[in-house]
């Protein structure tokens, strides 16, 4: 189902599946949820090359391999045809610098699942297809089938994107830990947090209804800031996955001395944060951003869905499916409902 550009609709296109390349895996997909960078993309607040396959939070079923012989994932486990994988929203390159640097998402020559050029030589990589290719280059990982498809489409972004956080927010163990926006990074990020020992975690968000969801998913308090609820002023680590410019200023204005703000959300353009400082010098206060994640955080991703998927709602996330034909449905649904997720099920 291919995206042509914001108003115009998602259509069907039929591609023959062609030769794989070496170190490349068919992949056919099972299951794609709707990112909110997917949204971004459809309602033109974010530019891609047209036209394109839109999807990167994927799930799907080993068909074929490019090379002969035993082949393994990125932890090493062997694995073959019928196999449930996910993989990294990216493929990149392990010999550039970022990327022994620790930063393989923005190294050189990067290409991103759901976010490339449709051509008529490559046109397998994208969520809203019957099929993915999957390049050298791609952490790929073996998963359980006990895991939900649903639940198992968001490990790749949203679960990976929150490790990625947590990591450069070093221990929140003991900590008090404010998480601005309650979206699907906000509440896995809360379950990450409740999982890895904080002393308590605060939530605050404009919808009471995601507020009510992220108690389910760990939280001890929430603050709605729609009715100026007043935050948390004594927090050790703020996240903001909201990406309001007021969210990041008042998540700044929380933290105590020697806070650590992680900034996730900020991937769209909006005002610009003012920011005192006078304030972060005199109070020790460090300020980090994270885009996507590394191969660790992916890791660290599957592990914690493989254990707690079912000590948190996370089955709850979807609040409707469509089948791959219906993809335009969905897309206008998740614009008018603001679900966590939209779920494509792909049955062909």
């Amino acid at each position: 189902m291919v995206f042509y550009g914001h108003g115009k609709q998602i259509s069907p296109e039929e591609h023959s599946i062609p030769s794989l390349h070496p170190g490349e895996i068919l992949v056919k997909n099972r299951y794609t949820s709707i990112c909110g960078s997917d949204l971004h993309t459809f309602c033109g607040l974010r530019n891609e090359k047209m036209p394109t396959v839109l999807g990167h939070e994927i799930v799907g079923e080993v068909l074929a391999f490019a090379d002969s012989g035993v082949h393994q994932d990125y932890l090493g486990n062997n694995i073959e045809i019928g196999d449930r994988v996910t993989w990294s929203i990216f493929a990149s390159d392990p010999n550039t610098q970022l990327a022994k640097a620790g930063m393989p998402q923005k190294s050189d020559g990067l290409f991103k699942y759901g976010h490339a050029l449709l051509t008529g030589q490559d046109a397998l990589h994208g969520g809203l297809s019957t099929h993915c290719i999957l390049k050298k280059g791609t952490a790929v990982i073996r998963i359980s089938e006990d895991i939900p498809l649903p639940v198992a489409a968001i490990i790749n972004c949203a679960v990976a994107t929150v490790a990625g956080a947590v990591r450069l927010a070093g221990s929140v163990a003991g900590k008090n830990v404010l998480i601005t926006g309650s979206g699907l990074l906000g509440l896995v990020c809360s379950a990450i947090c409740k999982q890895e020992g904080a002393e308590s975690i605060h939530v605050a968000d404009l919808q009471q209804s995601r507020l009510n969801q992220a108690v389910a998913f760990g939280a001890d308090f929430v603050y709605n800031t729609a009715t100026n609820d007043a935050l948390v002023n004594a927090a050790d680590i703020v996240f903001d996955m909201s990406g309001s410019p007021d969210a990041m200023e008042a998540g700044l204005a929380a933290l105590n001395i020697g806070g650590i703000a992680v900034w996730v959300g900020a991937v769209f353009n909006t005002r610009k944060v003012q920011v005192d400082a006078e304030s972060i010098v005199r109070r020790l206060i460090t300020v980090k951003g994270l885009h996507n994640y590394n191969f660790d955080d992916f890791v660290y991703a599957v592990n914690f869905i493989t254990q707690y998927h079912q000590k948190f709602p996370f089955k709850e996330i979807v609040s409707k499916e469509f089948e791959l034909v219906q993809a335009q449905q969905a897309f206008d649904y998740a614009v008018k409902e603001k679900p966590l997720r939209v779920g494509i099920q792909i049955n062909e």
